[in-house]
């Protein structure tokens, strides 16, 4: 290149970069805030207080925040939209009555009085609905800036732990035992006593220092919310109270619900709550989410994980490679010394069921739809975690890991109808309609059949998680108005196509398969098949499971990838082991023991499931027992599927490969 197009070049590139601008995902961009004598177009001078449902970790329903008899707003018309993974995961983000202005303190403000007269039953249904709130251990999940307001307070060691939600209230039993939220507190300590939390003292932190880099400029006035803190207490105050410090202060008693109650008992509770701004120029605006996460998984035990997995794929690796390149290259070399016609007919291992390794297999239908639908869930998974390294499915963007995955799944039946009907075109099968429709029915079938059985739970029990009608349809429309059809256009391409041909002719009598040791068994083989990818991902399934049942945030994206890519890796490796020596010991039936061997792995996920159910849950009662076996089984299932197809697929390139290497006449 000349230097008058070098010069050029330097120009251009430097001109594009003075026009790029930088750009946020949709709720995502950087909020500012000013006091309310200087509000703009740039800086909003309201700080909306969004509430979520509330959980608990000892029952997986969930409730929308009006389910209980707290504050409302009185105007919920700009209460933000849902997508369609929040609405599926139960979120139902509503206005509060929270009146926050920037920079404005507030102390002891007024919010709401709730009076509870025993004589009336309505009032009983409350009281109980909030007792039971408390007994059950349920958290708030509030919202301010697209940021969930979190309830920080010291652990062991002299670390502090943040949790993304706070308590309703906590209980102390008849012996004296409570909840963690009143050991906190040694006023909380009157047994048989409930204590509801009907004040909050929100600290609110801002940064003031980037916004002249945006175009702002309003100096120590305005910022950016960086952390949102509460702590959640106790008051007894016996009129409305007033703004001044004292009716909120540390000394005044706590509002104490007594777990016997008369009918001629009155309860009146009054809500309340403090704003305090606090200016912090040490955490900039990108960085606000840190103090949240930092608080969930240790990364050192994340690379444990790493250095686990890595460790049993190597050694996977070493003996698929000593036999790829020591013992098969051995056979294929004998196989192939064909010095005379004794020698020829002198045919050992695995070469001897040449004339029957490619013999279609029993209930080939069932397989070809098992192994489309495990192509459609691998191809989601894998692009879902490719977003969600790249940071478009990051927590902040609420939702959109659910919402990813389901588009993706629909839009993606076409690979299942193409690679179901080719495979089930070499099996020789000639129903194909039948093979299409199962394709796209069977498995989203019993998954939706499985999940319409738990929303129909969750109905009963007036839970936020239920999915409202008008979903439900429009998750059947996705369902029969685009993914059968784009199945039915990928099975149509993959009929057309020519048969997969094989490199060897299948015999017409089928060969007798000899007396199998124990270890050559299909059984062993299937149970000893998942324990080594199911080693590589138990320590990464517990911070799953863990966001899922104990509101925990996963945000460890590559971390996810990395393991996911070591199981595709070992479940490849083990089934292509395992079927190595079955052929040798002259069992050609591969086809369903491939696709069982790693899919296998599921089981083993079932039964930690079952145990991480038994040690680390607190869950009761019979409903939320069955909706987590519930949902653990749609987990199962889907797994099944992918592991079970990237196992099919290993040994269907491992036989075919060998096969067309070897002379055979």
């Amino acid at each position: 290149m000349s230097p008058l197009m070098s010069v050029l070049a330097v120009v251009v590139l430097a001109t594009c970069l003075a026009t790029v601008r930088a750009f946020y995902l949709p709720g995502l961009a950087p909020v500012n805030f000013c006091e309310d004598d200087k509000p703009s177009e740039t800086c909003k001078s309201q700080v909306k207080l969004f509430v979520n449902r509330l959980d608990s970790e000892e029952s997986v329903i969930p409730y929308e925040y009006s389910h209980f008899d707290f504050c409302q707003a009185d105007d919920l018309s700009d209460s933000p939209v849902e997508n369609l993974g929040q609405v599926v995961f139960g979120e139902r983000i509503r206005s509060s009555p929270y009146n926050i202005s920037f920079l404005r303190q507030e102390e002891c403000k007024p919010l709401c009085h709730k009076s509870y007269d025993l004589g009336d039953r309505n009032a009983v249904d409350k009281l109980n609905g909030l007792m039971k709130g408390m007994l059950k251990n349920y958290q708030h999940h509030w919202i301010v800036d697209n940021m969930p307001i979190t309830w920080c307070y010291p652990v062991e060691g002299d670390q502090q732990y943040c949790s993304v939600g706070f308590p309703v209230g906590c209980y102390v039993d008849s012996q004296g035992t409570a909840k963690d939220a009143c050991v906190m507190n040694v006023v909380y300590n009157k047994p048989d006593t409930f204590y509801l939390f009907n004040h909050v003292d929100i600290t609110i932190k801002y940064h003031s220092g980037e916004n002249e880099a945006w175009g702002v400029s309003f100096g120590d006035k305005g910022g950016r919310i960086i952390a949102v803190n509460v702590v959640p207490r106790s008051i007894k105050h016996q009129k409305m109270p007033s703004l001044q410090p004292n009716d909120c202060g540390p000394t005044v008693p706590p509002m104490e619900i007594p777990g016997k109650l008369s009918k001629d008992d009155k309860i009146d509770v009054y809500y309340s709550y403090s704003i305090i701004f606090v200016k912090d120029n040490t955490v900039k605006w990108s960085s606000r989410w840190d103090y949240i996460l930092e608080s969930m998984p240790h990364t050192n035990i994340q690379w444990f994980s790493i250095l686990n997995s890595l460790v049993i794929v190597l050694f996977l690796t070493g003996m698929v490679a000593m036999i790829l390149l020591r013992t098969l290259h051995k056979d294929i070399a004998r196989y192939n010394q064909i010095d005379s016609e004794d020698d020829a007919q002198e045919e050992f291992g695995w070469k001897l069921v040449h004339g029957d390794v490619f013999r279609p297999p029993v209930h080939s239908m069932l397989l070809s739809v098992f192994i489309g639908s495990g192509v459609q869930v691998f191809c989601m998974t894998v692009i879902t975690l490719f977003f969600a390294c790249l940071g478009f499915l990051s927590p902040a963007n609420r939702g959109a890991l659910m919402t990813c995955s389901l588009v993706l799944f629909v839009c993606l039946g076409t690979p299942a109808g193409y690679v179901s009907a080719r495979v089930y075109k070499a099996f020789g099968g000639y129903r194909w309609k039948l093979n299409v429709l199962l394709t796209s029915l069977f498995c989203p079938g019993v998954v939706f059949s499985l999940f319409f059985v738990m929303n129909l739970l969750l109905w009963a029990k007036g839970s936020s998680a239920a999915i409202p009608f008008t979903t439900l349809i429009a998750l059947l429309a996705l369902w029969f108005g685009v993914s059968l059809p784009l199945t039915f256009v990928g099975a149509y391409f993959g009929f057309k196509k020519r048969t997969i041909e094989h490199p060897v002719r299948t015999n017409q009598i089928p060969r007798q398969i000899p007396e199998q040791s124990i270890y050559t068994q299909p059984l062993p083989g299937i149970v000893m098949g998942g324990i080594l990818p199911f080693g590589c991902i138990f320590i990464q399934l517990f911070f799953i499971l863990n966001s899922i049942w104990s509101n925990q945030m996963y945000y460890m994206f590559g971390f996810l990838f990395l393991v996911f890519t070591i199981l595709v890796i070992t479940c490849s490796e083990t089934t292509v082991l395992l079927c190595y020596f079955h052929l040798c010991a002259e069992d050609y039936h591969w086809w369903w023991r491939s696709f069982l061997t790693s899919g296998f792995t599921s089981f083993y996920l079932f039964v930690y499931c079952i145990h991480y159910f038994m040690t680390k849950l607190t869950i009761t009662g019979t409903i939320s027992t069955l909706l987590y076996f519930g949902y653990t089984l749609i987990m199962v299932f889907l797994f099944f599927l992918l592991t079970g197809t990237v196992g099919f697929f290993a040994c269907f390139w491992f036989v075919r490969k060998i096969y067309s290497v070897v002379k055979v006449d």
